[in-house]
């Protein structure tokens, strides 16, 4: 009996080594700053309770990663120039909202061009700061005698990414979005026939003029790559970089890329081994509610309560919306909670309720919560789809379009233009989302779904995280279809050189019988 026991307390410490082999590993984490990096925190907070040391590369004007924290250790970084204020986004909306009266088939490529402008200063900002980064010697060699396992980074910036290839450390992608759009069509094969490009606003079920517009968004893509984005890092991969070096082979190198996506969610598509699925990891179970907030969802009654938020960057919506949005919330025999800063509505009813901050996953996970007014980002989408709420979308930048279809087209959303808005078409989207069942129950399904898997995000997202660290890498997940040129990868070179097979075979085959035909003609000429 006591050999037995014996051999199972050495079992349970052998077991418990192995789980535990790479605990205490030095991961540095470069992030992406607003809702990104409330992304990122979660991860890094269940890493560290994992046990590993955490050291955090942040601009020294920051708005949400702290310096001080508890679960990881900071190295400030200076900007080039100053960040970017929140009214910069408001003045965006205007400009989306401009360019959203023009054709519905023109108007998604006067936004990209809108995108452009800001892609092409971005990444020539970002690639100073990059080479300001490098060169600096200080900073280098602090990183350097660390002695890092692993780079965890963002790649929708792009310094995490060149940081770590300079470095030559193992680096795993938090991602969703890279460079020119969503990341599988930077690592990805991506049939234009049924694969809708980022911006393009398309569904996968494209009709002829739809994959005519789906092709030009995609070599508009392809010429942002490496028109506009690549030649900004010119001068730094030629002076600290392999000859041949650009930004994409840079991306193509990571180890592991933990995509913020779930195919409950996506349309289905083309994807590689080295791509691992943690859509919706930062979703939870809800939490009780603050008392006050509490007492305001049951006051509700029977009818339940409607909860608007637009996100951590937008603020406010013109007040000319705002207005009818509140008269429409004041018909609504629903109470209404709304996450707003600004100055108060004049038609705010008394069933409203407006507030600065809100526990988003909470309400939606609230049994009185009968409806989630958003503008389409990632993160509420996912958490509107495992609590299962319908949503009314308002999108206003960015991938909030395309989000917001997704779900339209699955039938658990409504979405209206943000520029035509106004109280009658608000209250009528509002009330068909709240009256109608098929919405709740076709976004209950997709919450089944999304639930319905062996194993939680978070935990895949950290399994692979400790895998790389285990393996010093995953380079046998890697496809060799990354390192071959263009040519090669389309097999243009095999099909010029078929092409010269068969015509030589034909000009010869032709030049065979010209020479038949003329002996032939020969002879007969002969007995005459």
């Amino acid at each position: 009996m006591s050999n037995m026991v014996s051999a199972f307390f050495a079992l349970f410490c052998f077991l418990l080594l192995q789980s535990s082999s790479c605990r205490g590993s030095k991961i540095l984490v470069v992030p992406v700053d607003g809702s990104h990096w409330i992304n990122m925190k979660i991860i890094l907070e269940e890493l560290h309770s994992r046990g590993h040391e955490i050291t955090v590369l942040r601009s020294d004007k920051s708005w949400y990663i702290r310096s001080d924290s508890s679960i990881y250790t900071s190295i400030n970084i200076p900007m080039l120039e100053d960040e970017t204020d929140r009214d910069f986004y408001i003045e965006m909306i205007q400009d989306v909202m401009d360019r959203r009266s023009y054709p519905a088939f023109i108007r998604t490529f006067y936004q990209q061009h809108l995108l452009t402008s800001i892609i092409g200063d971005g990444h020539k900002m970002l690639a100073k700061l990059s080479a300001k980064m490098l060169e600096d010697a200080v900073l280098m060699k602090r990183l350097q005698d660390t002695k890092f396992d692993i780079i965890l980074t963002d790649p929708a910036l792009t310094f995490g990414v060149i940081l770590g290839s300079y470095l030559k450390l193992p680096m795993v992608f938090n991602v969703r979005w890279i460079n020119t759009g969503e990341g599988h069509f930077t690592m990805a094969p991506t049939p234009v026939s049924y694969v809708p490009i980022s911006g393009s606003q398309l569904h996968d079920q494209m009709d002829f003029l739809e994959r005519i517009k789906n092709m030009l968004h995609y070599l508009y893509g392809v010429y942002e790559q490496y028109v506009v984005i690549n030649p900004a890092y010119t001068e730094l991969f030629q002076k600290h970089f392999p000859p041949g070096t650009d930004l994409v082979s840079l991306e193509l190198s990571a180890d592991i890329w933990l995509f913020r996506a779930d195919f409950v969610f996506e349309f289905p598509r083309p994807t590689m081994p080295n791509v691992v699925y943690i859509g919706g990891f930062q979703c939870k179970e809800a939490k009780p509610l603050p008392d006050d907030l509490e007492a305001f969802m049951e006051s509700s009654g029977e009818h339940g309560v409607v909860v608007m938020s637009l996100g951590t960057l937008v603020s406010a919506l013109p007040p000319g919306i705002t207005e009818a949005i509140a008269a429409a919330f004041a018909q609504l025999p629903q109470k209404v909670i709304w996450r707003f800063e600004g100055e108060k509505p004049s038609s705010l009813g008394n069933n409203t309720r407006l507030v600065k901050w809100l526990p988003q996953k909470d309400l939606l996970g609230h049994p009185k919560t009968r409806v989630f007014i958003a503008h389409g980002g990632t993160n509420g989408m996912y958490e509107a789809i495992y609590h299962g709420v319908p949503v009314l979308g308002l999108p206003l930048l960015f991938d909030q379009f395309d989000n917001l279809l997704r779900l339209k087209v699955r039938g658990a959303a409504r979405v209206m233009e943000v520029r035509s808005l106004t109280k009658d078409n608000f209250l009528e989207a509002l009330k068909d989302l709240l009256e109608n069942p098929s919405y709740r129950n076709n976004i209950q399904r997709l919450s089944r779904l999304h639930r319905d898997r062996p194993m939680s995000p978070m935990d895949t997202a950290i399994f692979w995280i400790e895998y790389v660290i285990r393996n010093k890498g995953a380079g046998h997940l890697k496809s060799a279809g990354f390192s071959l040129p263009w040519y090669s990868y389309f097999c243009l070179d095999v099909v010029v050189f078929i092409v010269v097979i068969i015509g030589a075979f034909i000009w010869g085959s032709v030049l065979v019988c010209r020479l038949l035909c003329c002996r032939k003609s020969n002879k007969k000429m002969k007995p005459e």
